[in-house]
């Protein structure tokens, strides 16, 4: 096996950008379906900082099977067991690969269930305690989703995910420092009507740190404040099943009518607990070389010119105060060959068909992102 040009690239990205390794830190890595070759490359990496790697190797088809036979008890000795190794981690990265993107599709949605709420407190301390990154790895099932050849996705994979993310810094904190300051949100294009605040949550900028690819600040409404309906125009897959146009009605923060593709199957998730009918997350997504949907929420979320708004789980460093066991991140293109749409801080125009408007904010969009670095 030859090992990919890129991968080096990509592990210094991972190491020296988006965990921020330092001598004497215990790295998890958690490398699902993915080529030995770039987890030997990422261990070299994490050694090069100084610092000790510790290897996890998954299997999709393997964890189906768990999840199938999966008991109270047995779950609970696995939370036992990975919290207790988690918490001798100050770094974790996660490298996701998939030979088959509905893999657990047929797992029952009780099983699904009984394992996100167990699991909970693991993946909480690990997102709130740890410096932590995670990322896809490129399959062909991806280039299939993407709709490219196989060479095609690796291609814009690499390049994705190695970009020059400090390029998106001060565009990101001229957008963070607004949304800090910022109350009442309105979101409005075809099928969008949204109204709610964000006054005092606070929130987070993502250039590399949590996810690759990244691109997007994230912020949450204040629980019970959201008002009005949304109908999702990108394609999600949760849990398995592709849901397509999901439709979402607000009523004092909760949804109280939920319809898609599949119906019967997003009102059982919406149902996994109370939190589950309340939005954890809203975020603005700029990534300039991610352009259209593919399946896949750590690229879909980055869309440029998008948002996204998350039934579910609240991060803590941006919180609402809302718990759930899912953190279900839903996308909207507001770009115009995608309808066009507005969003509005305070009254105040912020984004036009995918454009942010505000000088200060111009640094976001894809024309200034992509604009070569000229020599001074």
């Amino acid at each position: 096996m030859i090992e990919h040009p890129s991968y080096h690239a990509l592990a210094a990205v991972l190491t020296e950008h988006s965990t921020r390794l330092k001598k004497g830190d215990h790295v998890l890595i958690e490398a699902y379906d993915i080529p030995p070759l770039f987890v030997v490359a990422l261990m070299r990496a994490v050694r090069k900082c100084g610092a000790i790697p510790f290897v996890n190797l998954h299997s999709g088809r393997i964890a189906r099977e768990v999840a199938l036979g999966v008991t109270k008890e047995e779950a609970s000795m696995i939370l036992s067991l990975d919290l207790a190794r988690m918490k001798k981690m100050q770094a974790y990265i996660g490298i996701r690969g998939s030979t088959n993107i509905a893999e657990m599709a047929d797992v029952p949605e009780e099983n699904m269930s009984l394992m996100a709420e167990t699991l909970k407190p693991l993946s909480n301390y690990r997102v709130n305690k740890t410096r932590w990154v995670v990322l896809r790895w490129p399959t062909p099932s991806m280039a299939q989703q993407a709709q490219q050849s196989t060479e095609a996705f690796e291609e814009f994979f690499f390049r994705v995910c190695t970009l020059d993310y400090a390029r998106m810094y001060p565009g990101m904190k001229a957008l963070k420092a607004l949304m800090d300051q910022t109350n009442r949100v309105v979101i409005t294009g075809p099928g969008i009507d949204l109204r709610f605040s964000i006054k005092g949550i606070g929130s987070v900028m993502c250039g590399g740190e949590f996810n690759i690819p990244d691109g997007e600040v994230f912020s949450a409404p204040i629980k019970h404040s959201v008002e009005g309906h949304i109908t999702f125009n990108t394609p999600t897959i949760y849990r398995g099943i592709c849901f397509e146009k999901i439709f979402l009605k607000f009523s004092r923060g909760k949804i109280i009518e939920a319809t898609s593709s599949d119906t019967q199957a997003l009102k059982k998730i919406l149902d996994t607990d109370e939190g589950a009918r309340y939005i954890g997350e809203f975020a603005l997504g700029f990534n300039p070389h991610i352009l259209h949907p593919m399946r896949d929420i750590l690229f879909d979320e980055k869309i440029a010119g998008s948002f996204h708004f998350t039934p579910g789980q609240a991060y803590e460093v941006a919180d609402n105060k809302n718990k759930s066991a899912i953190h279900w991140d839903m996308v909207a293109i507001q770009r115009k060959d995608y309808g066009g749409g507005e969003i509005f801080f305070d009254d105040v125009l912020i984004r036009k068909d995918g454009l942010f408007v505000p000088r200060a904010l111009r640094a976001l969009n894809p024309d200034y992102l992509l604009k070569k670095k000229t020599i001074s």
